[in-house]
């Protein structure tokens, strides 16, 4: 047995065959690739808790990069491994992309909120904002309100681990769920 059969790998011939029909304009072939790998492109977003729709991006940019890329892709290239790793580092962007929204829009939310709650300015314009802010609490689930008003507007300032006590829940999560409830707000007071 030579080098070469020891390396055969059946799963890589077939896809040389079919990434060479597919540049030759096969539309059998550029189907069957897409058959091959969307299941396996579609669940690498997921994995990283993307959403479904974002997940559709992910494929759908994945394969657009194989499509403009075909024929500059080296012969000893594996498919699958390639695809992935385009789609991964797609789904990084889109990951830090959320990340960094998220904390953008939470901070906003949570500047204003803060401000509300300590400062003293006109007593008609901070009237006009707790009540714009008291509307958009109403729409949220009681967990945020209560999370929302201990954290803002408790005059005692409780601690996170007085906090975590009071709302039943474990200190460390108060972080990421007070960066929801303040998406979640956010996004109300927009509407």
């Amino acid at each position: 047995m030579s080098d070469t059969d020891a390396r055969y790998d059946p799963v890589e011939h077939i896809d040389r065959a079919l990434l060479e029909q597919a540049r030759r304009g096969d539309s059998n072939a550029w189907q069957q690739i897409l058959k091959r790998y969307e299941r396996l492109i579609y669940s690498i977003p997921l994995n990283y808790g993307l959403s479904h729709a974002d997940a559709a991006d992910v494929v759908q940019v994945t394969f657009t990069a194989l499509l403009k890329q075909m024929d500059s892709l080296r012969e000893d290239s594996s498919l699958g491994a390639w695809l992935s790793v385009v789609a991964r580092r797609h789904t990084w962007r889109i990951v830090k992309k959320q990340r960094n929204e998220q904390i953008d829009s939470a901070a906003d939310v949570s500047e204003h909120l803060q401000a509300l709650g300590k400062s003293a300015t006109n007593p008609i314009e901070r009237w006009e904002a707790l009540e714009w802010i008291n509307q958009g609490m109403l729409t949220l689930d009681e967990r945020c309100r209560e999370l929302i008003t201990a954290l803002y507007f408790d005059p005692e300032e409780p601690s996170y681990s007085q906090i975590a006590h009071q709302l039943g829940i474990a200190e460390g999560s108060i972080g990421p769920i007070r960066a929801r409830c303040l998406q979640r707000l956010k996004d109300r007071l927009q509407s």
